[in-house]
């Protein structure tokens, strides 16, 4: 135990997007690019053996690394392509002298991010429509039930319990949105020589740059892409990390509001996130409940907002045609960033599963305000008898200042209605105020809202991935 372990790996993100990052992922699809290059390369015309293929295409079967042999060559290389190339051409003898043929270490580095980073989106894509899907049905079921509003944490209106849920789709669906362009507009950085002119490519099939172009889409169709970046440098653009991770703070912005908003209903006794039979919520205090998943998506999306930063300065700092200060930073920045939305993901949907409402406590919550949010009723009944608007309006600002004061002094309930009615010269009717104080009156179109929001805009985002939901 006396190893530091990423508690990200340990204790929150899923086996598929560890094994995403892994090295055994990121090397295999190093081999893979230098078996497909040559593959490719044999068939424009390059001097390469049917053996020699055959025999990198064997070794590449077993996806059986050299972990020893590239572990030796790194010590001595201080240099991971090499050590790997050297490795597998150690693996793969027959072939030795063509793999990597006309290549620089962008080519396996780079080419293989951009594979990681499509499947780490893909990944989330179907954390994400599953959060939005759990969320459209607790919209539903909740649609009606009246809910106080709040505005600067202060009782405002009233909305529905379902129609705030909707304001957490909302921020979704622009994250699906964005992600789906990101997914799009992801391309390979293909093969494009050590500064990005294709100089070792033109050299090697004789000036043909229809060959060249051949090679570069024959290899993106290969590896899953529909283009490829039509300029590069020795790299592809730095600011291509920056806009994916960009997206990933944005998912982690949506989701702190969430966990915000749990967090504060709950301490309302409004709802609640889930609490396991034996879950203890504090070493002192045993009664306590704490929101503890909430504060998790809170802390890890405080976490993916500020390494967002981070890429942006890299991308800002590149030196012309390459710089190799974005490095570490990138092995960092990347992983953890896609490893840390993943948990949010998982937190967040394990919330949704068995989150709890309690209507009654709503109910208790509402009436403690309800009186006050009559007031725009009385002074429209009251001028239509002939008073003046704006003493009405002195007259229950009055009356409001000394109820507050009553209910927060000395710790009485509301008697606003009681006080209005008893006003003789606020000349409205005690059966029609009474009828007034009914939660339903006063939540709008919150639940045509809701229904419109998920049929017009929710369904068909979830008909569109409901393989995803499978």
């Amino acid at each position: 135990m006396n190893e530091y372990k990423n508690p990200l790996v340990e204790r929150y993100s899923s086996k598929e997007m560890i094994y995403n990052f892994s090295p055994k992922k990121k090397f295999l699809t190093w081999r893979k690019l230098w078996v497909a290059l040559a593959e490719i390369q044999k068939k424009l015309g390059i001097n390469i053996t049917n053996e020699q293929i055959k025999n990198l295409q064997s070794c590449l079967k077993n996806n059986d690394i050299n972990w020893n042999i590239v572990s030796c060559y790194e010590n001595k290389f201080r240099h991971d392509v090499m050590a790997h190339l050297y490795a597998f051409g150690e693996q793969a003898s027959l072939a030795k002298p063509i793999i990597h043929l006309g290549a620089t270490s962008a080519f396996v580095t780079d080419n293989t991010d951009l594979i990681i980073i499509r499947d780490g989106l893909k990944i989330i894509l179907k954390k994400l429509i599953l959060v939005i899907f759990k969320l459209r049905n607790f919209a539903l079921e909740y649609h009606k039930i009246p809910t106080l509003a709040f505005t600067h944490y202060q009782p405002a209106q009233l909305t529905t319990v379902g129609k705030r849920a909707t304001t957490w789709i909302h921020s979704l669906l622009m994250d699906l949105q964005e992600l789906e362009f990101r997914l799009k507009n992801l391309f390979f950085r293909g093969a494009k020589g050590t500064v990005g002119t294709s100089a070792s490519f033109k050299e090697l099939f004789d000036g043909n740059l229809d060959k060249v172009k051949k090679m570069e889409i024959e290899l993106s169709k290969q590896f899953g892409f529909n283009q490829v970046y039509p300029i590069t440098s020795q790299t592809y653009d730095r600011k291509v990390d920056t806009q994916i991770l960009n997206l990933l703070s944005n998912i982690s912005q949506s989701a702190h509001k969430f966990s915000n908003d749990v967090r504060l209903l709950q301490n309302l006794k409004e709802l609640e996130e889930p609490f396991e039979d034996n879950q203890i919520g504090s070493s002192a205090m045993s009664y306590k409940r704490n929101p503890i998943l909430s504060e998790r998506i809170s802390s890890l999306s405080k976490y993916v907002m500020s390494l967002s930063h981070s890429s942006e300065m890299v991308a800002a700092t590149q030196w012309l045609e390459r710089t190799l200060d974005d490095s570490a930073n990138r092995r960092l920045v990347i992983p953890q960033s896609f490893l840390s939305v993943d948990a949010i993901l998982i937190i967040w949907n394990n919330i949704m599963e068995r989150i709890i409402v309690y209507p009654k406590m709503i109910a208790k919550n509402i009436n403690k305000e309800l009186p006050f949010f009559i007031t725009e009723y009385i002074i429209v009944e009251s001028v239509k008898h002939g008073a003046d608007r704006q003493d009405i309006h002195e007259r229950i600002r009055t009356h409001s200042m000394e109820v507050n004061k009553e209910i927060k002094l000395k710790g009485k309930k509301n008697n606003f209605i009681q006080r209005i009615i008893n006003d003789k010269n606020i000349p409205v009717n005690e059966n029609k105020i009474k009828q007034m104080l009914n939660p339903n009156i006063f939540i709008g179109f919150a639940s045509i809202q809701v229904i419109e929001f998920i049929e017009n805009h929710i369904n068909p985002i979830l008909n569109k991935f409901h393989y995803l939901l499978d």
